[in-house]
Order: C-alpha cells, then structure tokens, then sequence
C-alpha cells in the first residue's frame, strides 16, 4: 500500500522486464568469472526475487494471447542463468548448492516466461526437463514449498505434452524420457516430505507403463537445446537406482527399530520398492555392463535379505526359491525349481511351533503363487488352497486374504467354489466365529451367481445350505437379510431377462430353513417371487403348488393367487381371492386397481364386475368428496357392467338385477350424502337415465319380476329427483315427465304384482296391503305436485292427464281403492288435492275427471273425512256428466250419487260455519231443480219408474232448502198430475 492508503498500480510486462534487467546486472557483477561467489546469501535474495518477477511475469504473459517482445530476451537469459548454474557447481570449491538451487531457479521462472503461447513439443519436452531438475534440486536442499511449486508448473507442461500428439513416433523416445525424469523428481520429492502415497502413485506411474520403460536405453540422446549443459539421457539402471533407494530406507528404518506390526508393514512396503527397482533393471543385458551387473546384484541382495529371518538352510532356500520366482520370466523352468525348494523348506518346519506357524503359512502362499504362475491345473491348485486353509490361524485379516485371492482365480470358477465350500466346511468344524460363516457364506453365493450353469450354481448352494442346517447354524438376522438381499437380486435379475425358471430358484432358495431369523414374512414374499416366475413361465400348476404353501392371510399372497387362477380360467377361484384379499392384512388398493385392468385386458366381464364391488368396498366415500367421485364414478362402471351382463343371452338375472338394486341404492345413498351435489350432476344423470332405460327394456325381457322393475323405476326416479333439485344448469321439462313416468311406472309395477300375488294365494296379509296403498298414493301425490308446481308444459299435459286416467282405473279394476283408503287418512287429502288439480284444468277429458272425481268421492265417502263445499261440487259435476250421456245406466248411477247426497244432507245439513251452511244453499237448490227436471223428462219419455224415483228424490231434498214444504206440496201436486196424464203401462 502507498502512504495514501491507496493500493499501489499493478507493474506491466515492460516495468518487470526493466527490473528483472536490473537484478540480472547485479547478479552477474557477483559471480567470478571462475564460477565462485562470493555472497551467497545476497545472490541466491536476488536470484529468487529475479524468479518472483519472472512469474509475475508469466502470469501477464498468460491473460494475453500475443507472445510478448519481451519473451526472448527472458528466455535467453534463463538459458545463461541455468548454464551458470553448471559452471558454479562444478567450480566452486564449497558447497554451493543454495546459489545453484536458486540459478536454476530463476532460469526456469524467465524460460517459462519466454515460453510461446502455444509451445510445440520440443519446447514442451525441454521446459519439462528443466522443471523436473529444478525441483530435484529445491527438493534436495529441503526447499519442499518452492520444489512444489515448481513441480506443479512441470505438471501442466506433463499433461500438455501427453496431450499432443505425435503420429510418426518421432520424439516418442524422447517423450518417454522425460517423462519418467518428470515422475521419478516427483516420486523423489513426495519422499522427502513423507507422503509415502503419493510416491508410491508416482512409482507405479513409471514402472505399469511398459512401452515407456521400453524407450528407456543406455544411448545419450538429450531432449533440449544444445546450448544448455544438460546430463545425460535418463536410464533405466538411474530409475532403478532410485526405486532402491527408497527401499533401502525403508528396509533401515525397520532393522533399527524393534519389531512390530508396524515395522513388519514397512518391511513389505521395502520388498515391493525393491520389487519394482528389480522388474526396472531384469530385462537389461547384464554381461556387458559391470555397473547394471552390480545394480542388479544389489537389488538381488536386498530383496533376499528382507526376506531371510533366521540363518541357516530354510533361509537359504527361501531366499533361493524367491530368486527362481523373480527370475522366472526369464526362464520359465525356475518355476518349477521354486516350487522344489519351497516344499524342501515346508518339510524342514515343524507346523506345531508357534514361532514358526507364521513363517510356515508365509511359505504355502510362496507355493500358491509359484503354481499360479506356472498356470497348474485345477486339482494342484485346490490342494495349495486346502492347505493354507488347514493350516490357516483365524482371523477378519487372513480370512480376508483367503477371499482375496480366490477373487483372482475366478477363472476357474469351480475350484473356487470347492475352495470356499472348504473354508465354509473348515470353520464350522474348528468353531469359527460366527462372522466368519457369514462372509463366507455371502461370497459363496455372490460367487455363485456367476456360474454358467444354473442348475450346477443352485446344486452347490443347496448343499451348503444343508451342511449349515445338519449343524443348526443359526444365522442372525443382519447376515440373513444379506444373503436373501442377494438371492433376489440375482433372481429379479434372471426375472427381468426373461429366464423364469432361473429366477424361480434363486427365489426358492430364500425359503431355506436356514433363515429362518427373518420370520415368516420373507419366506413368504420368496415363495410368492417363485410362484410369479413360474406364473411367468406358464406353469400354472407349479405355481399354484408354491403359492399355497404361504399363509392366506396375506394380501399380497392373494393377489398372486388371483392372478394364477386368472390365467388357469378358474374364475370363481379368482373372485373368492379378490374378496379374501379385501380383508387380507397388508392389502393395497393397487392390487385391486391392478386385478381390475386385468380384468378388463382378459374381458372378464364377471370378474371385472366383482373386481369394481370389491374397490368400491374399500373406499369410505363419507370422509372426502374425493372419495365420494371416485365412488360414484366405480358405480357408473359397475352399473354399467351390469347392464351389459343383463343383455347377453345367458345372463344369471337373479344375482344381476339384485347387484344392480343394490348399486343404485348405493349410488343414491352417495349423492344424498354429498355435501356438494354439484359435483355429481353428471354422475347421476347418467345413472337415471341407464336405469330408466334398464327398466323400460326389462318390461318386455323379464317375467314376474315386476316388483324388482319396480324397484329400478323407483331408483331411477330418486335418482332424477336429486338430479333436479341440485343440477348445475336449469332442468328441461321433458325431465319432468320422465318423473312422472317412473312414479306412475313404479305404482303400476307394484299394482300388478300385487295383483298377481293375490291371485295366487287365498289371504294377504294387511301390511302388504297397507304398503301397496302407501306406493299408490305416494306416487300420486308426486304426479299431482308436478301439475300443481305447472313443471311441464302445456303440450305434455294431456299426457299427464291420461296417466292419472290409468291411474284410477287401475285403482278400480284392482279393487284396492276402497279397502285400503279406509286404512290411511292422508290418502284422502291426496285425493283431493288430485281431484282440485284436475278440476281447475279446463283441458283435462270428461272421462278423467269423471273417474278422478268418482274415486274421490267414494274414498271420502268412505273415510267419512271430506270438505262438504267439496263434496257438493264434486257430485254435481259428476252427476252433470252422467245425465249428459243419457243413457239409462248413467241416469241411474246418477240417481245413486243424487242418493248419496241426501243421505249426506241428513247427516250433516245443519252444520254451519258461523252463518254459512257448509253445504252450500246453491249446490241444495241445484239438487232439487236437476232432481225435478230429470224426473219430468223421464215421464214425458214414458219411463215411470225413474221418474217416480226422481221426483221422490227432489220431495227429500226440499226438506233441506228454504219454503221446503211448499216446494213438496208443489211438487206432489205436479207429479200426481202427470201420472194422470201418463198412466203406467
């Protein structure tokens, strides 16, 4: 920061290339022209800030794509600096690692600032060579934060120089050259900092690729610029030199240390570096190199000596066996030369030493990789595996390198399992843990999931399974739910290729007594899994055989059950599943949704109905309007369903009609319960009109079911009733008259099979009776508030009138009119009300009327409850149409009623209300004219008789109207005249 307080301007290229030239001047005044320094401490300050501003520079460099001016210059004096940096040391006669250090330094940082934008490969492979020496040398003076700096630049320059390619193979030796120069700085590095892992990456980076150890030769071909004093081309004995190094110390520092766990680990992390020194420098001719000869002698020695415990000749020959083991790419009979002396020094130990057992067991696994190598058969290798495990001293770590290494013969795949099935035998028998069992057990299986043969695979899981079972092994129930995880794993994988009965016995082996820790659950979800494959497979009986051996309680167990029978055609087996499932425990509505497509796939139609009740069940339409749709959407289907099964020829009536009762009751149920009835407008619309044209159909298909036609025309109409009270839009009126139909076709239906019942019996019972009347009227009374609420119009109306016309008749030629209106008071206000309608109606038939009015006035009659008014007017008009027709038997059915009257006038021709008579004056005066006149026109026709009977009726009648006494004397005096006049004949 400036004083200001203000942050100071960023430099440019050209103000750090002016300092960078100033500090290079300085620089150069301090070194002797003999190579010496003579302040080492102010050069090497100077040097890194020149390295400082040269990175500083690099990173202006690299915001820009143009290549500076400047970069030639930098590069220049970075190839002077790292020049000096070999005369110094070579020249300086003290240690001068630090100037050195630093002139490298600082010579990468202005090459790499020189560097072109875009470098191409020779330019990329000297820069790379350059970084790798340098942090080699930072490295070595323990300058770790600079060196890894300087090998995290060198990294990029690795990958792009990786990156590049290079088709005609022309710097391939020399890419391969400073690569492994690259990789061996840092796996020297990462050493000296102690990430051991990093290091070992670096070695394996270098000694696994085979083509870049091949381009490693002994020829002094460098990879940059002449004009730099470089060493010679990296060798492979220079690579070997180090990767033994790095073993030595290891190898040190656990002769000096006590034993330990530790230590031993160390000791086989040096056997590995020596290892990877030794296949380094083992292909190179050694005859006409001393110093590789010595190299290799070295390596030899220090492998050897790692490997040698105890003098003597076991050490001898262990050393001289491992010698034949590494020497046996170069001649394949050492092979066999090792196995000798390996069994020469197993037969020299005694197994039943404790301090030896270790060694011992060391030694059979030396056999087992010499065998290996030298490819055995299945037979020998068995038997190197049976004896490391005989003699094998349990533990998690040796079993786990049992398991290790029969994962890298799975080529031999049924060595492998009789090598497991002995270790699984061999724990059992020594008491084992039980851990131990289980791994075993588990690997066993996913071992055997890769056999290719199945039924070979199945054999050997079996058997092991039972040689836990004879023992009464008990698994527990976490390594249990692992094997039967595997077992489904690899049966649903079989499943899903489509090989069923692969996949039916993996299931199966789920249901092994052996686990049973998990319970019943498991074996039976395995059993259902197999029962489903050879579903599959089309083996019906087999499934059915393995599916009842689960418990039937289950609902997953009947659905696999429904699905078995479906597919065998056992229907009624299907529907008892699907209703035992409803109630089963863990029952899903999926698994009905799933049997209902099915259903519907197969054209089960009976079964897809008794799929739709069974759903229908399920649901609870009272708490949600969600449900209350969903129901009354499953009874549309259902009743349609319904309706289709009734139209085929071989239809069960009995149970359909009685189903589909059952779910329009439902369905009028559901919309009454609706606190929303919007929402079912359209629902219930269509159920009135399916169940309208159900019934109508029905009148011509069906015999003696009137009382069920009957009941579908009262749903329908319940139906059509809540349809009009809560539908959405404004109801036509010709709904109105559907209303009036299905009363009218309810009342009629139960009318005749009333009639029917009474004709085939002696006796009803008076209930019966009673609930017939009720019907009637009801519907009557329904019929009468749609005249008397004018809900249709005046086109519809005389087809009204002629439905209540039928009504009375029907009434009358029934004979129940009478009997049962002495039963029920409220039916004669209906009546009534029935009688007013028509009366008001200037459009309704005389005959109508008449027979409305005559109905009427005899239920009244005899109920004895009626209004006189009424009463009055009624028998007037009646007696009006009687005597219009003039026919003898209307004049005296006329007479009759004119009778009826007087005998009213003597009971009730006084009673008032207030002042009024409650039998009209006017209606008295209209019975004694109509009496007189008709009596006179009998006699002027010569028909004595009635006309005596007329005159005597109007005589009675002047007793109830005023001056009543001259009337009669009047009307006696008229009627003896007349009878002079026409002598009876």
């Amino acid at each position: 920061m400036s004083p200001g307080g203000k942050k100071s301007r960023a430099r440019s290229q050209q103000e750090l290339c002016d300092e960078i030239k100033e500090l290079l001047i300085k620089s150069k005044t301090k070194l002797k022209s003999d190579g010496t320094t003579t302040k080492d401490e102010s050069i090497s300050r100077d040097l890194h800030k020149i390295a400082s501003l040269a990175q500083s520079f690099t990173e202006l460099r690299l915001r820009s794509s143009k290549k500076s001016l400047l970069s030639d210059f930098l590069d220049q004096e970075g190839v002077s600096l790292w020049n000096a940096s070999g005369v110094v040391r070579q020249g300086s006669a003290h240690d001068s690692r630090v100037v050195v250090a630093a002139l490298r330094l600082a010579g990468f940082r202005l090459m790499e600032a020189g560097l072109e934008p875009k470098p191409d490969t020779e330019a990329l492979l000297h820069i790379l060579h350059i970084a790798s020496k340098t942090g080699a040398t930072l490295s070595e003076l323990g300058h770790n934060d600079t060196a890894s700096s300087v090998l995290g630049c060198a990294a990029k320059y690795e990958e792009a120089l990786r990156n590049i390619d290079d088709p005609s193979g022309t710097n391939q030796q020399s890419r391969a050259c400073v690569t492994a120069v690259y990789f061996s700085t840092r796996m020297e590095a990462a050493w000296r900092e102690g990430n051991e892992g990093l290091a070992a990456f670096m070695a394996d980076k270098i000694t696994e690729n085979d083509g870049r150890l091949v381009l490693l030769s002994n020829h002094d071909v460098s990879p940059i610029r002449s004009t730099i004093s470089h060493d010679k081309h990296f060798q492979r004995e220079t690579l070997a030199t180090k990767l033994l190094n790095i073993g030595k110390s290891l190898l040190r520092s656990c002769y000096q240390d006590s034993k330990s766990v530790s230590e031993e680990t160390k000791a086989n992390e040096a056997i590995r570096w020596m290892q990877k020194a030794f296949s380094v420098i083992e292909p190179l001719d050694c005859a006409t190199n001393l110093e590789l000869a010595e190299l290799k002698v070295s390596i030899f020695e220090y492998t050897n000596r790692s490997l040698i415990q105890n003098p003597g000749q076991r050490s001898v020959l262990r050393s001289l066996a491992r010698g034949y083991f590494l020497s046996s790419s170069q001649d394949p009979e050492n092979l066999i030369r090792a196995e000798t002396a390996l069994e020469e020094v197993i037969a020299t130990i005694d197994p039943s030493a404790h301090n030896v057992s270790s060694e011992y067991q060391q030694l059979r696994w030396m056999k087992l990789a010499v065998i290996k190598r030298r490819k055995a058969g299945d037979t020998v290798l068995l038997q190197a595996l049976q004896a490391i495990i005989d003699n094998l001293t349990y533990s998690e770590s040796n079993l786990t390198d049992v398991l290790q290494e029969l994962r890298t013969l799975s080529q031999y795949h049924q060595l492998v399992t009789s090598a497991t099935q002995y270790c699984l035998h061999r724990a059992l028998q020594s008491s084992w843990s039980s851990d131990a069992v289980e791994r075993l057990l588990i690997s066993l299986i996913f071992h055997c999931s890769k056999d290719d043969k199945h039924d070979r695979a199945i054999q050997d899981l079996h058997a092991s399974f039972k040689e836990l079972d004879d023992v009464e092994f008990e698994l527990l129930k976490a390594p249990a739910t692992a094997c039967i995880t595997l077992l489904w794993q690899y049966g649903d994988r079989h499943y899903h290729a489509g090989r069923w009965k692969e996949a039916a016995d993996w299931f199966s082996c789920g249901t092994h007594s052996i686990f049973t820790s998990l319970g019943p659950v498991s074996s039976s979800k395995c059993f259902r899994k197999a029962a489903l494959a050879h579903l599959k497979r089309k083996d019906y009986a087999h499934a059915g055989s393995i599916i009842r051996r689960c418990p039937d309680t289950e609902a997953t167990t009947q659905y696999v059950t429904f699905l078995i029978a479906v597919y065998q055609g056992l229907e009624d087996e299907a529907i008892k599943s699907i209703r035992n499932m409803v109630h089963a425990v863990g029952f899903d509505r999926k698994m009905i949704l799933l049997a209902c497509r099915l259903a519907h796939d197969l054209d089960m139609k009976s079964l897809l109905l008794n799929v739709l009740k069974a759903l229908l069940e399920t649901l609870n339409f009272r708490e949600n309007v969600e449900n209350i749709t969903e129901a009354m959407t499953l009874v549309r289907c259902i009743t349609r369903l319904i309706v289709k099964l009734l139209g085929e020829p071989a239809a069960d009536l009995d149970r359909l009609v009685v189903a589909l009762l059952h779910h329009l009751k439902i369905a009028v149920t559901i919309a009454e319960s609706c606190e929303q009835p919007a929402l079912l407008s359209r629902d219930v619309s269509w159920l009135w009109r399916t169940a309208y044209n159900c019934a109508i159909q029905a009148c011509s298909d069906w015999e003696d079911r009137e009382d069920q036609i009957s009941d579908i025309f009262d749903a329908a109409r319940r139906l059509l009733e809540f349809y009009t009270l809560h539908a959405a839009v404004d109801v036509d009126q010709a709904t109105y008259i559907y209303l009036v139909n299905t009363s009218f076709a309810s009342a009629s239906g139960r009318g005749m099979s009333f009639r029917r019942l009474r004709s085939q019996t002696e006796s009803i019972e008076p209930e019966k009776h009673r609930d017939l009347l009720n019907e009637l009227n009801q519907s009557l009374s329904r019929i009468s508030k749609v005249l008397r609420e004018e809900k249709v119009s005046q086109e519809d109306l005389p087809r009204i009138e002629v439905i209540l016309a039928d009504f009375t008749h029907f009434h009358r030629r029934n004979g129940i009119s009478l009997e049962a209106s002495r039963s029920d008071r409220d039916s004669l206000e209906t009546y009534e009300a029935f009688a007013d309608a028509l009366w008001e109606n200037k459009n309704c038939p005389i005959h109508v009327l008449f027979t409305a009015l005559e109905v009427t006035l005899q239920a009244c009659l005899a109920r004895g409850h009626f209004s006189l008014e009424k009463f009055a007017r009624w028998l007037r008009a009646m007696c009006i149409i009687l005597l219009t027709r003039a026919t003898e038997a209307d004049r005296s059915k006329a007479v009759g009623y004119v009778d009826q009257a007087i005998a009213v006038l003597e009971e009730h021709g006084d009673a008032r209300d207030g002042s009024n008579l409650l039998y009209p004056l006017d209606e008295r005066q209209w019975l004694l004219s109509t009496a007189y006149n008709t009596g006179l026109e009998c006699l002027h026709a010569s028909m004595v008789d009635e006309a005596k009977r007329w005159f005597e009726c109007s005589t009675i009648i002047c007793r109830f109207v005023p001056d009543g006494r001259q009337r009669a004397e009047k009307i006696s005096i008229t009627y003896s005249d007349l009878l002079a006049r026409y002598p009876a004949r």
